[in-house]
């Protein structure tokens, strides 16, 4: 039981080491409801939900990402935890993939992590409920991050932390404890646009604001239509699952550590993938994309954004 702010102090900070112990690369605390910046977020959200940037992703609006607290009854406190993915075997010989969905599933393996973390909890302050969201929760992941200190949501939309740039995957852990919470991050773009400079098909209509329907990513993982706009397809440039553009050209990610862990370690097919993929039946894909991120992308998905590649219908 916490009596005093020491106590508070305390846990707090065990909690936040026993979630680096666990293999996360950053974790900060947030309370909630949050700081005024949480308002602005929801309200940046509602503005790109009624221009209909989010296009067909329609799980966007649940009325639930606004509020934190309706995910747990009694909700007080945030984890946030970041997992770096950036692995130093990052490679595409023919066909490129988004380095985020190289290795293991990364919902599987922060899920583990933070169920490990559970038990520990539920030792540590078994008055505490807690309930695990990876990123398939209504929750503002990114603006929960940067409340806990994270990082700052970047002009690219992602979160960027100032030691390990954006190279994360996020989790959370919602908790009916009151715990000290970290300063929310200060954004470090500063005058540098160099992500929406370097976006071919100009997605970044506006600093920190993603046209889903111009992004590359979005439409080799997300979109279900038959075909890719010819926009699109002429500024593929190889990519046929995710876009890394905005990622690679950003100054803070120049000198990131590498995770070079078996769960981001790209498995073999993705780093060879080639033409001769196109000829893979329905059975081959499936077997391939066991254990990845990646099933998202179903069979004739695959086939869909490699003939855009090939620039043949």
């Amino acid at each position: 039981m916490m009596n005093s702010l020491n106590d508070k102090k305390e846990i707090s900070k065990r909690l936040k080491e026993r979630a680096i112990n666990e293999g996360f690369t950053i974790s900060g605390i947030a309370s909630i409801p949050g700081s005024s910046r949480l308002r602005l977020r929801n309200n940046a959200l509602e503005r790109w939900l009624s221009n209909n940037y989010h296009d067909e992703m329609k799980w966007m609006e649940a009325k639930r990402r606004k509020d934190i607290s309706s995910l747990l009854e009694g909700a007080k406190s945030v984890l946030s935890v970041g997992f770096t993915y950036i692995n130093e075997k990052n490679k595409n010989t023919f066909f490129k993939v988004g380095k985020f969905s190289q290795g293991e599933d990364y919902h599987k393996v922060i899920y583990k992590k933070l169920k490990n973390i559970g038990k520990w909890i539920n030792l540590e302050i078994p008055d505490c409920k807690w309930k695990i969201c990876v990123d398939t929760s209504p929750l503002l992941e990114k603006a929960w991050a940067e409340e806990s200190g994270l990082g700052w949501i970047g002009k690219n939309s992602n979160l960027i932390s100032k030691k390990n740039g954006s190279w994360l995957t996020l989790g959370f852990m919602i908790l009916t404890k009151d715990l000290v919470p970290d300063k929310p991050h200060q954004s470090l773009c500063g005058k540098c646009d160099k992500c929406i400079e370097h976006c071919p098909t100009q997605a970044i209509v506006e600093p920190f604001v993603i046209q889903s329907n111009l992004c590359i990513a979005y439409h080799t993982i997300e979109s279900r239509e038959k075909t890719i706009p010819k926009k699109i397809e002429k500024n593929l440039n190889g990519w046929v699952a995710g876009c890394d553009i905005c990622q690679d050209v950003c100054p803070w990610n120049k000198t990131v550590p590498y995770n070079d862990t078996f769960e981001t370690t790209p498995k073999e097919w993705i780093k060879n993938l080639n033409i001769e993929s196109l000829s893979w039946d329905d059975k081959t894909w499936k077997e391939n994309l066991k254990g990845s991120t990646l099933k998202r992308i179903k069979p004739w998905m695959w086939r869909r954004n490699i003939k855009a590649n090939l620039g043949n219908k």
